[in-house]
């Protein structure tokens, strides 16, 4: 996000706009939490995780009370259009701002689940699976000496992108998601076919929204069902931390620079995202509502290639 918001500052200062952050998301727009931002006010962030600006949950922003106060906090501080960086929750409070009170308002796709339809990939969705890469890569190891089955639960409530980006690129076993049914026993079947075939170890990535209840409860059913030796893992929150990716910082700087371009141009209600390595604006009825599905053929994938 930090990459992102030095995009906007400094895309809008060469613009001749005057720019003010606000603190802590919804939040800080309802309590009036303004913080003047200039050129030297974004310098040496690139590499930090986070938001300098903060974030917090905002339960009054879901209400039109709040939503109004918000938007009496923005006029009165003489704002003229606003750029959020964030997920579903991030754009659909968007999406109710501008229908209510018509300020102009564009969101960056930013998520690590990439879960927002409008964008082939969000800013921190890179970084996440590069740190629970590094993670599986580290527990192949004392999966491998130990001769284990180790289960590792990544995030990814309602999708599953985390887990099959980080199932692949981590050569692991299994990759469950929440978009497709667990089998437990075709997975027990697999697994003891690849000890038949040698195997001393195997990785099952888990998506914490999985149908069948996370890592913990799937775990303990192929323990039950097979005798293998299982551990679990659970990487979360240090999956949203950390220094960003080349390609995170690359990508946020791309929807950074092009949400104030946009919003110039009088956009407003729109996604800013990126497909097929194009800048692309997608209506936010559309990014909250229409579902994004993984790639089928990359799911195959995976399974081919952990035989």
């Amino acid at each position: 996000m930090n990459a992102c918001i030095r995009a906007v500052v400094r895309t809008a200062i060469a613009k001749g706009l005057e720019v003010v952050g606000i603190m802590r998301g919804y939040a800080g727009l309802l309590r009036g939490e303004f913080r003047p931002m200039d050129l030297r006010s974004v310098s040496g962030i690139m590499h930090l995780g986070g938001t300098i600006l903060k974030s917090s949950r905002c339960p009054e922003f879901l209400t039109p009370e709040g939503r109004a106060q918000a938007a009496e906090q923005v006029r009165k501080a003489g704002i003229d259009g606003l750029i959020a960086i964030g997920g579903n929750g991030t754009s659909t409070g968007a999406h109710l701002f501008w229908l209510e009170q018509q300020i102009p308002i564009l969101v960056c796709a930013s998520t690590i689940d990439n879960d927002l339809y409008g964008s082939d990939f969000t800013i921190g969705f890179d970084t996440a699976v590069t740190t629970a890469v590094h993670a599986i890569d580290k527990i192949k190891d004392t999966a491998a000496a130990h001769e284990r089955i180790f289960f590792v639960e990544v995030m990814g409530r309602h999708r599953g992108f985390l887990a099959l980006y980080a199932g692949l690129a981590g050569g692991c076993e299994e990759i469950l998601v929440p978009e497709k049914p667990t089998d437990i026993d075709a997975i027990c079947q697999r697994l003891m076919e690849g000890r038949r075939r040698g195997k001393t170890s195997s990785i099952v990535v888990v998506a914490e929204g999985d149908e069948a209840g996370g890592a913990f409860a799937i775990a303990e059913q192929v323990r039950q069902r097979t005798g293998l030796d299982v551990r679990v893992t659970v990487l979360g929150h240090i999956q949203r931390g950390g220094t960003p990716t080349p390609r995170d910082r690359i990508l946020a700087s791309r929807l950074g620079n092009a949400a104030v371009e946009f919003l110039l141009q009088g956009e407003t209600d729109k996604l800013v995202g990126e497909v097929k390595g194009e800048i692309v604006l997608t209506p936010l009825e559309d990014a909250i509502s229409k579902p994004k599905e993984i790639d089928e053929a990359l799911y195959q994938l995976a399974y081919l290639l952990a035989q």
